[in-house]
């Protein structure tokens, strides 16, 4: 899979971190909510500065510039106070099914899987344990399967864009 080297090199070069609706940039999430808005790929190749909801739609570009059809994900814990999340993009080839990770540092690469439940089952996991600490309510963790966003999407509006997905189930 060649085509992973290459897509890494592009990965590479975006940090974490945000742009929020007047063009500056953010390493901390202060003010997030109120002033994120989402990157078009090829904003975030010039900014290269952006969260895993930005970072997955470049994934799907240079995915779909490759000839590899993607499927992204939206998964999220619904909270009074907070509603962590993470959004992900999983693709198959050569009859196996793979999850290429680049926003979640610890969690950075290419992972392989059978199927495409262990991969999702994998990931809800690693969300729960890494991003939860292991505590949450399985009514409120909910994962979603969504279109690429075709304009610009303020944080509320990213989360309605997902939430008009297909729900995932787990069992």
């Amino acid at each position: 899979m060649d085509f992973i080297k290459d897509i890494d090199a592009k990965m590479s070069l975006i940090q974490y971190g945000w742009v929020d609706n007047a063009g500056a940039k953010h390493a901390d999430m202060a003010e997030f909510a109120e002033k994120y808005i989402l990157q078009m790929p090829d904003e975030l190749l010039e900014s290269r500065l952006g969260v895993c909801w930005d970072q997955a739609e470049l994934q799907r570009k240079l995915f779909n510039d490759c000839g590899i059809a993607v499927r992204s994900f939206f998964i999220v814990h619904y909270d009074e106070d907070k509603c962590p999340t993470h959004t992900f993009i999983i693709f198959e080839h050569g009859g196996k099914v793979f999850w290429h990770e680049h926003a979640w540092a610890v969690l950075r690469g290419l992972h392989e899987y059978a199927n495409f439940k262990e991969a999702i089952s994998d990931i809800r996991n690693k969300f729960i344990e890494n991003e939860l600490g292991g505590k949450f309510n399985p009514r409120n963790l909910v994962i979603y399967e969504y279109a690429a966003p075709t304009k610009n999407l303020s944080c509320i509006e990213f989360y309605k864009h997902c939430e008009k997905g297909k729900q995932i189930r787990i069992k």
